[in-house]
């Protein structure tokens, strides 16, 4: 018979160490978003963790979700600063270093109002903060969250 501890150490198929680290982040994250605890500055932690560009993009996002779409509530999410309503992920900035990838990326969930025809993009790659990606970004959010562009 296994037992709890043979589960915690099986490695699961596919996964990496760190796509394995990120999963039991979230479920930890969901147990602390279920007791409230789960709050901006976890997402404020997470952001001063990163390192060079990863971080100054995720203070960029931040910024503009908070001056955007303030009704959108800061969490984090597998380890990544995101941004619900009503308790769904609506888009987070999944950085480079989370995963060794070459860029990082603002991601959206499907209830970002980001459809266009039978196909839209949902993730963009970011690789550097300047005040066109700015813009593109504060588009972006306000398009989601059914803001006028």
């Amino acid at each position: 018979m296994m037992t709890s501890k043979d589960r915690a150490t099986m490695k699961t198929p596919g996964l990496s160490d760190d796509e394995r680290t990120a999963v039991k982040q979230a479920a930890a994250e969901g147990r602390r978003t279920k007791a409230g605890k789960n709050t901006e500055q976890d997402v404020l932690d997470a952001i001063a963790a990163m390192a060079g560009s990863d971080r100054e993009i995720a203070e960029g996002l931040h910024a503009v979700v908070k001056r955007v779409a303030p009704d959108l509530v800061p969490r984090t999410w597998y380890g990544f600063p995101a941004y619900a309503k009503e308790g769904k992920v609506v888009l987070f900035w999944q950085f480079a270093a989370k995963f060794s990838t070459r860029y990082g990326h603002i991601g959206f969930q499907d209830g970002a109002q980001l459809d266009d025809g039978v196909m839209w993009p949902t993730a963009f790659a970011v690789t550097a903060w300047t005040p066109q990606t700015e813009k593109a970004v504060e588009d972006l959010v306000r398009r989601a969250t059914g803001g006028s562009t």
